[in-house]
């Protein structure tokens, strides 16, 4: 069923392609994209998710939704170039996993008569670029859109969008989705990054032992860690306040599980690990997990 007659798929990655594959395979829309690497186009040209244009201006005149797939720090400037091409009435959206900056980038931007209605799908992989995606990457996933105002015909038309690509649906404010997505996002990936890290520098370690072992756990902070770190230094930076709250949580948390090993309770780490046990039962009770090995994302694409 189509929702929107033209969508404008800016930044051709991972979310974009399979945005790309999801439409075409749900008839939601006719979709065109554009990214600013030539390469990029040339490899979208190929896969053939969408109709690549080369200049941003012609991807987003008359589109009726127009998707932000780029880094959360060049947001502001995409905006800003394409807001005297957008066509009055229609939708813009984003794809980013930090909102209350990208609301206060791009905002300013949006011609009157221009809907902007934020939003974000909790879907991924380790993998970026075009050829990375995958018509099914949203089925069952969530995605999250942001009311702050946003006008209810055009978050009610997103929402069916979204659907029609297999995402659940929430709506929330910008504040309060930064601090879940500080909580089940952010912090994870600089936990991951920094496992990683340690891991490089404790030489007494060699390199095959840590690539031979690390299916013992290693092996799954790696995969966070291997995620596109132009993307990750722009989240940490645009929502850092959130991010450093719930990063000093976590060290009163460590503090007192070290204590606990010290001090030799055993009952203290025992009653612990239930506890966090039992959330992890229900993510996967919740269908947010499967039996994959790799965690459902999709096979070894990109």
């Amino acid at each position: 069923m189509m929702i929107y007659d033209r969508v404008a798929l800016i930044g051709l990655g991972l979310i974009a392609s399979s945005m790309g594959h999801a439409i075409k395979a749900a008839g939601l829309a006719n979709a065109v994209g554009f990214d600013t690497d030539a390469s990029v186009r040339q490899v979208a040209r190929d896969v053939g998710f969408c109709t690549v244009v080369d200049s941003l201006a012609e991807a987003v005149a008359g589109a009726d939704l127009v998707v932000l797939a780029v880094p959360v720090g060049a947001m502001g400037d995409v905006a800003a170039a394409m807001a005297p091409h957008l066509k009055p009435g229609a939708t813009v959206t984003d794809v980013g996993s930090v909102k209350q900056a990208v609301i206060a980038a791009v905002a300013p931007h949006i011609p009157t008569g221009v809907h902007f209605v934020p939003g974000h799908p909790l879907a991924g992989t380790e993998y970026s670029g075009p050829r990375a995606g995958f018509a099914t990457l949203f089925q069952d996933r969530w995605c999250l859109l942001i009311d702050d105002g946003a006008d209810a015909d055009a978050l009610s038309r997103l929402r069916t969008f979204w659907e029609g690509m297999g995402a659940n649906v929430d709506v929330m404010d910008a504040a309060h989705h930064d601090v879940v997505m500080a909580v089940v996002s952010h912090t994870p990936h600089l936990i991951a990054y920094t496992m990683v890290g340690v891991a490089e520098h404790v030489r007494r370690v060699s390199d095959s032992e840590i690539v031979k072992y690390s299916a013992s756990g290693f092996r799954d902070f790696t995969r966070i860690a291997s995620s596109d770190p132009t993307m990750w230094r722009d989240i940490f930076l645009t929502n850092k306040d959130a991010v450093l709250d719930i990063l000093g949580r976590f060290s009163e948390e460590l503090f007192a599980l070290q204590r606990a090993i010290r001090i030799g309770d055993g009952n203290h780490l025992h009653d612990y690990f239930t506890r966090t046990r039992a959330i992890r039962r229900g993510i996967v009770e919740a269908r947010q997990d499967t039996a994959a090995p790799n965690f459902g994302r999709g096979g070894e694409r990109g």
